[in-house]
C-alpha cells in the first residue's frame, strides 16, 4: 500500500477522466468527489472507481456533457432525469435545486433517474447540513446490479441499496452514511483487485454458503452479500427493499428484475428539511446540542474508547489523510498509472511512501 497527496491524486485522476472523454469540469467534478471519498475513508467509493468510470464511458453507459432534464416540478418537488451523465456532476444539480427549494419552502424532495454511479451519498447531504438543513438521500442500482439475497436465499435480488442521513449541529454536522448489506459491493472489489479476502460475515456463495473469497460476488452464478442486521438479516433487507421501491417505482425508475434493462446506475430520492419551518431553529439546535453531548457522555466499559458520533471517523481519517496522503492498494494505484498511459496521461512523479497496512 502506498500513499498519495490529496492534490496530487485529485489532478491525477481528472487527468485520466477527461482524457477518457469526460468534459473538463466534470472531470473536476468527479475527481473531487472519489478523492474526497478517499479522504473519508471510503476505499469504495474513491478513485478505485476511475478504470470503472472510463470504461463506462467507452461503452456509451455514462455520458459526457449529459443534460440534465427535469420531468415534472412544483414549489416542493423535482423529478429529474440524469440521461446518464455522471452521477456526481447530476446528482449535486438535483441536490442543489432541492435544497434551494427547502429553503424557500422549509420542506423539499427530488427524485433522479438515468444517472451513473453518484459516489459517496454523505456528499450530498454535508451539502444540506452546510445550508443548515436536515435531510435524507437513498439510491438503488436502477435495477440492474443484483448483490444481496433475501434471507433464506441463494440467489441475490436486491443492491446494496444505501441510505445517507444528514443533521446539522452547533458545531461539525451528524452524517450517517451505510449501506443495507453487511458491506458495501465496492469495498468487496476492492480485496478483489488487491488479491485479498472478505472478514467472515460478509459473502455468501452461489449455495448460500458463508465464504471469505471476494471473487464469488463476480462469477457466473453469482455469490451475494449478506444483508445488514447479523442474526436479523430481515432488518437490513427490508430497509433495503423499501429504498428500492423510494429510489426506483417512485422516481419513475426501475427497481431490481431478472434482466437489466439499462446500464449500471443510480436512481436517487432525496428529501431536505428547514428547522424553522418545524419547530424552530433555536428549539433544534438546543436538543441537538443536549443530545449530542447526553450520547458522548456515555459511562463505557472497560477498554472502550471514546463515543463517536456519525461523522466522527470520517472528519478524523480526512484529517490524518490530508496530513499525510492517502492510502492507494498498490493494485488501485498499478491500475491507474497502466490506464494513465494508455490514455497518454503523464503519471505524477509521486513521493512513494509505504505503510503499514490500515
Amino acid at each position: 500500500m502506498i500513499r498519495v497527496s490529496c492534490d496530487v491524486l485529485a489532478a491525477f485522476s481528472a487527468a485520466i477522466l477527461e482524457a477518457a472523454g469526460a468534459l473538463p469540469d466534470e472531470a473536476q467534478c468527479v475527481a473531487r468527489s472519489l478523492v474526497d471519498a478517499d479522504l473519508c475513508g471510503y476505499a469504495s467509493h474513491g478513485v478505485m472507481r476511475v478504470p470503472f468510470y472510463c470504461e463506462a464511458i467507452a461503452k456509451n453507459e455514462t455520458i459526457p456533457g449529459a443534460t440534465f432534464s427535469v420531468l415534472r416540478e412544483s414549489e416542493v418537488v423535482l423529478a429529474a432525469d440524469g440521461n446518464w451523465g455522471f452521477g456526481q456532476v447530476q446528482c449535486r444539480r438535483l441536490v442543489e435545486r432541492v435544497l434551494t427549494k427547502a429553503d424557500r419552502f422549509g420542506l423539499a424532495a427530488g427524485t433522479l433517474i438515468h444517472a451513473s454511479h453518484i459516489g459517496r451519498l454523505g456528499e450530498y447531504c454535508e451539502m444540506a447540513a452546510a445550508r443548515g438543513m436536515l435531510s435524507m438521500l437513498m439510491v438503488n442500482t436502477h435495477g440492474a446490479a443484483r448483490r444481496v439475497a433475501p434471507p433464506g436465499g441463494k440467489s441475490p435480488r436486491l443492491g446494496t441499496n444505501p441510505m445517507a442521513l444528514g443533521a446539522p449541529t452547533d458545531q461539525d454536522p451528524l452524517i450517517l452514511d451505510f449501506s443495507t448489506s453487511a458491506t458495501a459491493e465496492g469495498k468487496v472489489r476492492t480485496l478483489s483487485l488487491a488479491g485479498k479476502p472478505c472478514p467472515p460475515g460478509w459473502l455468501l456463495d452461489s449455495e448460500g454458503r458463508p465464504t471469505t473469497d471476494p471473487n464469488v460476488l463476480y462469477r457466473d452464478p453469482p455469490g451475494s452479500i449478506l444483508p445488514m442486521g447479523g442474526d436479523q438479516p430481515y432488518k437490513g433487507f427490508g430497509l433495503a427493499l423499501m429504498i428500492d421501491i423510494f429510489a426506483g417505482a417512485l422516481s419513475g425508475g426501475l427497481c431490481a428484475r431478472e434482466v437489466p434493462q439499462t446500464p449500471k446506475g443510480n436512481c436517487v430520492f432525496f428529501a431536505a428539511m428547514k428547522p424553522e419551518a418545524f419547530g424552530g431553529r433555536q428549539h433544534y439546535q438546543q436538543e441537538v446540542a443536549q443530545l449530542c453531548a447526553f450520547v458522548r457522555s456515555c459511562p463505557r466499559v472497560e477498554g472502550a474508547g471514546e463515543i463517536l458520533l456519525p461523522g466522527d471517523p470520517e472528519r478524523r481519517q480526512r484529517q490524518e489523510r490530508l496530513e499525510n496522503g492517502i492510502p492507494i492498494e498498490d493494485a488501485v494505484w498499478n491500475r491507474l498509472t497502466e490506464l494513465a498511459r494508455q490514455l497518454a496521461v503523464p503519471v505524477p512523479a509521486v513521493e512513494i511512501r509505504r505503510q503499514e497496512r490500515d
